[in-house]
């Protein structure tokens, strides 16, 4: 059953990107949907079924060389199988749902075969995170890891014949590579201290790493804490993390369907996947999951602050992963792994649906995206905006105060509040509650502008808006589903208590044994607990007042805190910042070695020798080759003579 929801993708994009010839295009995105939907079948039973022993199943032999030995195998464990259900659900639903996006795409011609390129890709995608997320050694994980950034890179600049979009791809692609780089000196490091890349041999040496001191760019370094420190750096490139998020809101330059698979519950959480994999080295790297917490809650700051102003109803949804991700990374920061993977399904179900409804949007908006030409659509589509209602409602965490009874954010994203608190990290609790009502904000300044109010813009577009087809609401229908229930069905097992955390999880997360947060967290003050409400109040009450009430107050803040309104909207000058101290000087030093490097030394060389020195030269010889018998004996005599001269005053003649 493993291998074959391991594979089921994988078959899938061969069929459809190579068969589609033979078979039809429509017949290559009917089978991949469906061996999609066969991986997730497979993967909710294995979910289901699972008895928390944990297996190894060996695949084939890759590398083995030595000590370095790579096998392809797939690691069964419980945190395995709660990102096999996340990865293959969405992914099966985005396949169904592409169906009637992909239908009638303005973006290309007929007979260019991009449906089954298109599906060929997600399927590819879903096979390369699948790699990961079953890895047994560090060979196999860099395998997915890279897997999913060539599928992001093609996916992202799917639409190739707009600049914009090759662009995008080109700088996720490039991001990545640095936070990538990190990711393989953690991999060198650790080879090079436990002579092994297995996951069970490297956690097993997790103490003495804790005692061991290296020197690494002229500085002694506790071994543990570098490791984790450069596996961190990895995943802020893949779960864009503040310094290198930049790719993340330009990717929506890829079709509604890649945002979801990629943004919403697949690759970004590659990274939270990687720190809480690693638990039994992070439990000892105390510093480097300082660096964590800090990083997650000043991009859960960021990206939040960035969201209040952005008018691209698919960028709005972007710095909202980007925000929630911050949340996941903190509580993995603190220690509270099963919590940090609470939020991470949680949020796989509503923002993916927030991410599909917004595509339905846009897809009865015939493409347009701006929500400022928007406006009272809640009539024209109903199941749409019933969709987005409720995953709102789970994202900015509706529920009853003090109970475990709400939507599915409501519930995970109050377990990392309270954790944070009784973590002493009184900074990142403070900022996460001020991240919570900046998404309340945002979250409920979307559906205003969408949904309500009269309508903007284009009389036509909306006068022809419509409800998307059967097809792209039943994926809808499921998710929601899942932002209702979810965080209420499996409260108990990733936060229940310590105990029951760690029967549940067994040994695919390690918790130290003074590591009690979770316990320690249900018994902070009832203020704590309810301080996530109260912000989701504050953001629900002042968008309404924005948006409903006076519509007219949002442009007259605009306007009377311009530098304020425009650091926002142009996400804190981070781009045009990378611009001027990366980019240009690496085109100038490029145009230099180019214009002075090729052109005028390697060029400008080679054509002096074949202009000037070689030309001479040739002549010298030629007037040398006269046919004049005393032209050469007088040659003859020139060579015996400074031969005989060299042989005097070396002192060969004695």
């Amino acid at each position: 059953m493993a291998t074959t929801l391991l594979f089921a993708p994988l078959i899938g994009a061969l069929i459809c990107g190579f068969g589609w010839r033979l078979i039809g295009e429509h017949a290559g995105q009917i089978i991949a949907t469906g061996l999609l939907f066969l991986s997730a079948l497979l993967s909710w039973i294995l979910f289901l079924s699972y008895d928390g022993v944990p297996q190894t199943i060996q695949i084939l032999r890759f590398i083995d060389s030595g000590t370095l030995v790579g096998d392809w195998a797939f690691r069964l464990d419980r945190l395995t199988t709660v990102m096999l259900i996340v990865v293959t659900t969405v992914s099966a639903l985005v396949h169904l749902y592409s169906f009637g996006y992909m239908a009638h795409d303005e973006n290309w011609k007929e007979g260019e075969n991009y449906k089954a390129r298109f599906f060929a890709y997600l399927s590819f995608f879903t096979f390369a995170m699948l790699m990961l997320v079953t890895a047994d050694n560090l060979v196999q994980i860099f395998f997915g890891w890279e897997g999913v950034g060539v599928a992001s890179y093609l996916l992202i600049g799917f639409y190739y014949r707009k600049s914009s979009a090759n662009a995008a791809a080109i700088k996720a692609f490039v991001v990545n590579r640095v936070g990538d780089f990190g990711f393989i000196i953690a991999i060198m490091a650790i080879y090079l201290l436990t002579d092994s890349l297995r996951f069970d041999d490297i956690f097993a040496q997790a103490d003495t790493l804790s005692q061991t001191t290296v020197r690494f760019l002229w500085t002694d370094w506790n071994a543990v804490n570098m490791i984790c420190f450069f596996l961190f750096v990895g995943a802020m490139g893949k779960s864009a993390q503040l310094f290198l998020h930049t790719w993340l809101p330009d990717a929506m330059e890829g079709p509604t369907p890649v945002s979801a698979l990629i943004h919403a519950a697949t690759m970004v959480t590659a990274g939270v996947f990687l720190v809480v994999r690693f638990s039994p080295l992070m439990e000892y790297a105390e510093n480097a999951r300082d660096f964590i917490v800090l990083i997650g809650a000043f991009t859960a700051l960021f990206a939040a602050t960035v969201g209040l102003v952005q008018n691209d109803i698919k960028r709005v949804i972007a710095y909202s992963t980007c925000s929630q991700l911050g949340f996941m990374f903190v509580a993995a920061g603190v220690g509270v792994y099963s919590v940090a993977m609470f939020h991470l399904l949680t949020h796989a179900f509503f923002k993916a649906m927030l991410f599909l409804g917004a595509g339905s949007v846009i897809h009865g908006m015939h493409h347009e995206q701006d929500m400022r030409n928007y406006g009272g659509l809640r009539h024209k589509l109903p199941y749409t905006f019933w969709a987005m209602m409720l995953g709102t409602l789970a994202i900015t965490g509706v529920g009853i105060p003090l109970t475990t009874i709400g939507f599915a954010g409501f519930v995970s994203k109050d377990a990392i509040i309270e954790s944070v608190f009784a973590s002493g990290k009184g900074y990142a609790f403070w900022i996460l509650v001020a991240g919570a009502a900046m998404t309340s904000f945002y979250s409920w300044r979307l559906m205003f502008m969408t949904f309500y109010g009269k309508p903007r813009g284009d009389h036509h577009t909306h006068e022809h808006a419509h409800e998307s087809p059967v097809v792209m609401l039943i994926p809808l229908g499921v998710l929601a589903l899942g932002s209702v229930f979810a965080g209420m069905i499996w409260y108990q097992p990733f936060f229940g208590s310590t105990g029951s955390v760690t029967e549940w999880f067994g040994a695919s997360i390690f918790m130290a044994e003074g590591n009690n947060l979770i316990t320690e967290a249900h018994y902070v003050p009832n203020w704590v607990k309810v301080s996530p409400f109260v912000a989701m109040i504050l953001g629900l009450g002042l968008a309404f007042l924005f948006y409903i009430r006076r519509p007219d107050l949002p442009r007259r803040l605009a306007a009377n805190q311009p530098i304020l309104y425009q650091f926002l909207l142009n996400k804190w000058y981070f781009d045009e910042i990378y611009d001027a101290i990366f980019v240009r000087p690496a085109i100038w030093l490029g145009r230099f070695l180019w214009k002075k490097g090729d052109g005028a030394t390697i060029d400008g060389g080679i054509n002096g020798l074949t202009m000037g020195v070689i030309p001479f030269i040739n002549r010298v010889y030629a007037r040398a080759q006269s046919g004049y018998v005393f032209h050469y004996a007088f040659a003859m005599v020139i060579g015996i003579a400074i031969l005989v001269t060299y042989v005097t005053l070396t002192g060969g003649a004695n």
